[in-house]
């Protein structure tokens, strides 16, 4: 069989500008994601580490030092004296980008609980390395990337609630989402700089044009009835709408 990928290619051009993503099936009759590139195709597994390798039998690097850490514990009664060396960070920072490359890639399928799924994981191998990393470095070079991964999540949990048509539950995701976002700037000292970062801005740009998808509240339905029964002279309609608000006040 040719290894030349050049058909592939030519009948799958590249779209500078764009995120070219498909679902194939693989020739072991299992799903894999391809990512066009300006030279060539990333391909992925859609569960379990990207590339499809289990490191020592785990599912990724990152489940291998957190089973490390709970033996440590084990042995030792505490987490006191675990740490991971620079090469160790190295390695899970080389495997969060293929975590990335893949839920980039959910996200244009629109598997939102994929996106949910590895960008939770993401920001779960950013606390093991800012906790457990001995080089100061190692603990802080993954926080700048903190804001996007958050975002990205409140992003997929937002779509997932309105393909499911709760707009209130995906502004509340959006909410928590910038919540978050606010939180890491502030414990950064960078408090002010939250509403110009990018992220912010797009979780406020969904938000606003979230906001006429929610149900009208009961109060506001009956304010509305009271208003129409009185442009049209409907008195006595008014007066019980105004008992039935005058009832929600108290």
């Amino acid at each position: 069989m040719s290894l030349d990928i050049s058909n592939v290619l030519k009948d799958w051009p590249y779209e500078p500008g764009q995120l070219n993503v498909r679902l194939i099936v693989g020739e072991d009759d299992e799903p894999k994601i391809q990512m066009r590139i300006d030279l060539g195709v990333l391909q992925m597994e859609t569960e379990g580490r990207p590339d499809g390798l289990r490191p020592e039998g785990h599912e990724s690097l990152l489940e291998l030092q957190e089973a490390n850490l709970d033996g440590h514990i084990e042995e030792h009664g505490s987490e006191e004296g675990f740490s991971l060396d620079a090469e160790d960070c190295r390695l899970l920072r080389e495997e969060a980008v293929q975590y990335y490359h893949r839920y980039i890639s959910l996200l244009v399928l629109e598997d939102y609980e994929g996106v949910i799924r590895d960008t939770s994981r993401n920001l779960r191998l950013l606390d093991f390395c800012a906790k457990h990393a001995e080089r100061e470095e190692d603990r802080n070079i993954l926080e700048q990337f903190r804001p996007y991964l958050i975002m990205m999540r409140a992003r997929a949990m937002a779509s997932q609630a309105l393909d499911a048509n709760e707009a209130k539950a995906a502004m509340l995701a959006i909410d928590d989402g910038l919540e978050q976002i606010r939180a890491h700037f502030t414990e950064i000292g960078r408090a002010e700089g939250v509403d110009a970062s990018n992220e912010a801005r797009l979780l406020n740009a969904m938000r606003e044009a979230l906001a006429p998808k929610l149900p009208v509240s009961q109060k506001d339905e009956l304010r509305q009835r009271l208003d129409q029964a009185i442009s049209q002279e409907n008195y006595e309609l008014a007066a019980i709408l105004r008992d039935e608000l005058k009832l929600m006040r108290e």
